[in-house]
């Protein structure tokens, strides 16, 4: 561990709209406690400690968010958390953090996580991830989490194995031969009967060395404007700099940007569960079910129904459901809403149309 250097960035910067009403402009998904009594940013933390010293630790997220970040993850340094200026997708806010790794730590290895996904358990992802950590080191190649699909999914990328690198501690390094984005039904049936495609979890690993040199030869207007800000990082003009720069680059993500044009990609792959939870019907295979299939985060009572979903902010909170099937059924506050199961992607479109009328 002494040699592997490991730096953790969490990436927290997401809106999360497909889960009004529990989710709002003011606490996104990250912050939301959908799972106990903890948000989904304070369990991606807690999934590094004992990996990655907590001053070892630095938060990507809107300027609106830094304060609550702060609330979430106490044991992190005010300096270590970063609040993005203005939306310029991962690209941007991952170039920074490397730029910022360079000027604070040297070449360490980048643990690049997510801030608002499901995955357990622990030993299991954490092995993985040292594993990871390790290769990236050895080879100064760029690493990427896979996993198993265990359903034809069309909400998710995938990305295509070749060759098997090696097998280390019963974690298989693979090749990566190309990236897909989010397929059709047909095509995403044809990658889980194939047996050579993984889901694309939206975690890298890499020294910083190596993703500074990638983003020179894919994304070099994003390198060149962040570098000319970190000249005044820790000045009084870093802010106006930061969001000078940040104005100017185009948004694009790191997968479109860099991991798809790279010419050396590995992935490491995932025996662990995991979901990104991208909208209320993601949250079936983690909440408590009744004998028809209910799942749920409330006091239900149901005639006639099955294979529901009922989530409810207070779970003390009463719902009945009399003949009814495939329903999302989820109260916040004053609001509720009720959707079919197959439709609840499109809660992100209603809140885009009403927004404010939603608020």
């Amino acid at each position: 561990m002494a040699n592997l250097e490991l730096v953790s960035v969490i990436m927290a910067g997401g809106a999360g709209t497909r889960f009004w009403p529990l989710s709002t402009q003011e606490s996104p998904k990250q912050f939301l406690r959908i799972m106990g009594d903890k948000s989904l940013l304070r369990m991606s933390f807690e999934r590094i400690l004992g990996l990655v010293d907590p001053k070892k630790v630095l938060v990507l997220t809107s300027g609106a968010y830094v304060e609550k970040v702060q609330k979430e993850l106490p044991e992190v340094p005010k300096e270590n958390i970063f609040g993005e200026p203005m939306r310029r997708d991962t690209a941007a806010a991952i170039c920074l953090a490397a730029l910022i790794c360079k000027e604070r730590f040297g070449n360490p290895v980048m643990a690049v996580l997510t801030s608002d996904h499901l995955i357990r358990p622990l030993d299991s992802f954490q092995k993985t991830l040292l594993s990871a950590a390790m290769a990236a080191r050895e080879t100064g190649v760029l690493y990427t989490f896979g996993i198993p699909p265990t359903y034809p999914a069309t909400g998710y990328g995938y990305m295509e194995l070749g060759e098997k690198i090696k097998e280390e501690d019963n974690i298989d390094h693979f090749q990566v031969v190309r990236f897909t984005e989010k397929p059709d039904e047909k095509k995403a049936a044809e990658f889980l009967a194939s047996g050579r495609f993984m889901w694309n979890s939206g975690m890298f690993v890499w020294t910083t060395e190596a993703i500074l040199r990638e983003l020179e030869l894919h994304l070099p207007i994003h390198l060149e404007l962040l570098s000319q800000a970190m000249k005044s990082f820790g000045t009084q003009e870093w802010p106006r700099e930061l969001e000078t720069a940040f104005a100017a680059l185009e948004p694009i993500s790191i997968d479109y940007g860099v991991m798809e044009k790279a010419s050396t990609v590995r992935c490491a792959v995932g025996r662990f569960q995991w979901s990104d939870v991208g909208g209320w019907a993601a949250l079936r295979d983690f909440l408590p079910k009744d004998g028809e299939g209910n799942a749920h985060r409330a006091r239900i009572f149901c005639e006639e129904s099955k294979e529901n979903l009922v989530f409810c902010e207070d779970p003390e909170e009463i719902v009945a459901l009399v003949g009814v099937e495939n329903l999302v059924v989820v109260r916040s506050g004053k609001k509720t809403l009720i959707c079919r199961l197959e439709k609840s992607e499109a809660v992100k479109k209603l809140v885009q149309r009403h927004v404010l009328e939603l608020e």
